[in-house]
């Protein structure tokens, strides 16, 4: 294959692969070429790239689904190549066929690749015909399928036959699920890959899902990079990746790896991919899949080794041969934690909104690859990842320790994320000692949320409302907009009584003394439910940079990070947790902020997010017990079911499905009211 050449390459993604994509463009001065739909304007990949051209407004299969529409784009902006990213369409053989009918080099494997690999029963046929050990599986149509439920080995997992990321994906424990989790799983197939084929294999219980990632060049070379475990996962979709395996033997290890190589020869696969594993708890593993694109994870390899896997998949594009030498040896420990717009206090649902205040940690052996740079809008249009933290050091327990610290670094407010929850799993005793398998987030979901509550219980309240209000006074002088405190505190100059408002507590602040020449507040904190006694603290500033305020708190030194959302509450950042404050003695009004709205304890069901209604299962006048499925709502890609908490009547069906709803729209009323 004769070496061609790419100086300008279209990225045909969005989000946090586009923007690392185009960082390993410019390395390379390479010129990148971005492409944005209406809602993505003011998004960082289309800040940072080169050229950047509208894909219009619309829905994704009008903008990043459209494959003419990218096309001609990238012609028009003299590409050479285009780079699929993940998603999307990476994994679309005629999105491949389409660049090389218009002489684009598509950095990535070939259609037919694409066409036998991406579906699952095909790939599951040929890994069979290569001696690789498969599940039990069954494929055919709804009707075909539901013919043999009685014989089936349940549990079965239900799988959509052209996907992946967990999209399209149930398991099913008797014969009496298995119908309507078929419906559901051909539903979201269809939606999510344009084909609604789905296949059953027999689940395995408590897995480890081991992949191995791969180079293969157009001389016929192909190369491991090791091993990347990606066992912790929620809604089978991963969170949590590392590398190498905690799990395997050094002779399951190289079996493994030598097993994924020898299938990625047998079908002549070029370019970079992934083979996917299932593991059991006798270390015997099982054929699931290949990737046919760069991984959500790939980062982890990366750190491991020190090889830009996307540097290699241009190489290989170009059509130049790898040498076994170039690949450096994997050293040391990486992990991966996928920082999500959701709220894992309530079932993962996705938490799209506006990113008021956004800070990277830094240090040695932390890398972050995000989609957003500052404060910004997430949308519930897109998958919920905000960014990956990526982390390495020598062994598996330092590269823990150094994702610990730099997750407390890691600034993200104005919305729920994942943060906080990622930072209990990697301290969680049982993720310490590998004692997990893929169910472990559902198994271990009420230990978790109760370390979670109990870490920020553990942070002092006055402490949080101390700072809170030394940052209140300085927020003009933060902001450039005075120089004099005292101008900030207005009349509060001849009044020392506050009450602030953390989380709903009502926390009474005495002034007892204000150093304005040194910055420097002493105050006395009354007694509260938190905190029945009085407390006597000091707090001076020492520096502030935007968000960021730095403080000495009772002689010890610490950062803030605070910004303020649409309701007018501040954020506070407070030893690596976010806390909802405001000043309660401001407000004239006679609202109880400290009551949190359960928003379906009331006669009417509302959405708790924005989305689209994709399935009404009820229909006015039906009487349903508590756990009944009435209405689907998908945000952010995932489906999410809304239920009823007890048992009542429809008395009124207030949407269509197919419509658009925004966050506490309300979507059912009940006759009564449901008491949980």
């Amino acid at each position: 294959m004769n070496t061609k050449r790419i100086n300008k390459v279209l990225i045909a993604n969005r989000g946090e692969i586009a923007v690392r994509i185009m960082r390993t463009l410019k390395r390379l001065h390479i010129e990148s070429v971005a492409v944005f739909a209406d809602n993505d304007a003011d998004a960082l990949h289309r800040r940072m790239a080169d050229e950047a051209y509208p894909l219009g407004n619309g829905s994704i299969k009008d903008t990043y689904l459209n494959i003419q529409k990218i096309i001609d784009t990238a012609l028009d902006s003299g590409a050479d190549a285009i780079h699929p990213g993940y998603g999307f369409l990476s994994e679309n053989p005629e999105f491949a066929e389409a660049c090389r009918q218009n002489n684009l080099i598509f950095i990535g494997p070939d259609a037919d690749t694409m066409r036998l690999m991406g579906n699952k029963i095909a790939a599951r046929q040929v890994a069979i015909e290569n001696d690789i050990p498969v599940t039990f599986g069954l494929t055919g149509d709804l009707c075909q399928i539901m013919a043999q439920a009685d014989n089936l080995p349940y549990p079965i997992l239900i799988k959509a036959a052209a996907g992946g990321g967990g999209k399209g994906m149930h398991i099913v424990r008797k014969k009496e699920d298995l119908k309507d989790e078929l419906e559901r799983a051909s539903r979201e197939a269809e939606k999510y890959f344009g084909d609604g084929t789905v296949f059953l294999e027999q689940y395995i219980e408590n897995p480890r899902h081991i992949e191995v990632q791969i180079l293969a060049d157009h001389h016929g070379n192909v190369f491991h990079l090791g091993e990347r475990e990606c066992t912790i996962q929620r809604r089978y979709q991963k969170i949590i990746e590392e590398s190498p395996s905690p799990t395997l033997t050094e002779e399951r290890r190289q079996l493994l790896l030598n097993t994924a190589v020898k299938l990625c020869k047998r079908i002549g696969y070029k370019n970079a991919g992934t083979v996917e594993f299932i593991v059991d708890k006798n270390l015997n593993f099982y054929f699931l899949e290949v990737n046919t694109r760069i991984q959500v994870e790939h980062p982890v390899t990366e750190m491991r080794t020190g090889i830009d896997i996307v540097e290699e998949q241009i190489r290989i594009a170009r059509g130049k041969e790898i040498a076994n030498g170039e690949l450096k040896t994997e050293n040391g420990h990486a992990i991966e934690l996928r920082i999500y717009a959701e709220d894992p206090e309530n079932h993962f649902l996705p938490t799209p909104g506006k990113v008021t205040a956004y800070h990277e940690p830094q240090g040695r052996g932390t890398r972050v690859d995000s989609s957003i740079d500052g404060p910004c809008t997430v949308s519930e249009a897109y998958d919920p990842m905000i960014a990956k933290l990526v982390c390495h050091a020598k062994t598996r327990q330092a590269a823990i320790e150094t994702a610990q610290h730099a997750l407390k670094e890691f600034i993200i407010q104005g919305l729920t994320t994942n943060k906080a929850y990622l930072w209990e799993v990697i301290k969680n005793q049982d993720f310490a000692e590998n004692n997990l398998d893929t169910s472990f987030c559902s198994t271990h979901q009420e230990a978790l949320l109760k370390a979670l509550n109990e870490s920020r219980n553990n942070v002092n309240v006055n402490d949080i409302a101390v700072s809170f209000l030394f940052y209140d006074f300085y927020k003009k002088r933060i902001e450039n907009l005075t120089e004099n405190v005292w101008e900030d505190i207005g009349y509060w100059r001849f009044h020392s009584q506050f009450t602030v408002d953390v989380e709903g507590q009502k926390i009474p602040v005495h002034i007892t003394q204000w150093d304005t020449e040194n910055g420097k507040l002493t105050v006395e904190c009354l007694p509260s439910p938190l905190s029945p006694l009085t407390s006597h603290l000091t707090v001076e500033h020492l520096a502030h940079n935007g968000h960021q305020l730095k403080i000495m708190l009772n002689g010890k030194t610490e950062i803030i990070y605070c910004s303020v959302n649409d309701e007018q509450k501040t954020i506070i950042n407070f030893r690596g947790l976010n806390f909802s404050c405001f000043r309660a003695d401001q407000l004239n009004d006679t609202t109880d902020y400290s009551q949190k709205e359960n928003v379906n304890d009331k006669s009417t069901l509302v959405s708790p997010m924005p989305g689209k209604v994709v399935k009404i299962n009820v229909k006015e006048g039906d009487e349903v017990e508590a756990g009944t499925v009435m209405i689907v709502v998908e945000a952010m890609k995932m489906e999410n079911n809304i239920i009823a908490t007890a048992k009542a009547k429809v008395k009124k069906i207030l949407v269509i499905e197919n419509e658009m709803v925004d966050n506490k729209k309300q979507l059912i009323e009940l006759e009564e009211r449901i008491q949980k």
